[in-house]
């Protein structure tokens, strides 16, 4: 029995974005779908007024103020994948206003790995 393979590449989603023009009342997606199942996610929002988002296009998840940003290391210090969190493949993130954008956009950088 062979040991198992304890490095992981961290690699990069193209970065995802939505401009303060598409932001409106009902939730719209930043960009499309992941490729992967994300181990780290990085969400910004570079506009002017607060926004809500949320991961199923329905339900309100969390707000972000004016330049502020959540970034969650769901599982980049696990060494087996079995145990692990991950945001999951397919995932999309949605945004809607709290109050209207004039300016900026909204951000949404994903990471995942793969054994080496």
């Amino acid at each position: 029995m062979s040991a198992p393979n304890l490095a992981t590449r961290l690699v990069f989603e193209p970065v995802r974005s939505l401009g303060e023009a598409s932001i409106g009342a009902g939730y719209t997606a930043v960009g499309t779908p992941l490729a992967n199942a994300a181990r780290q996610f990085f969400i910004q929002n570079l506009t002017d007024v607060t926004l809500m988002f949320s991961f199923d296009g329905v339900n309100d998840h969390f707000p972000l103020p004016t330049n502020g940003f959540i970034l969650d290391d769901v599982c980049s210090n696990t060494t087996i994948p079995s145990g692990a969190f991950y945001l999951g493949k397919g995932t999309t993130l949605y945004v809607k206003e709290v109050g209207t954008p004039s300016t900026g956009s909204v951000y949404f950088s994903v990471m995942y790995g793969y054994d080496i």
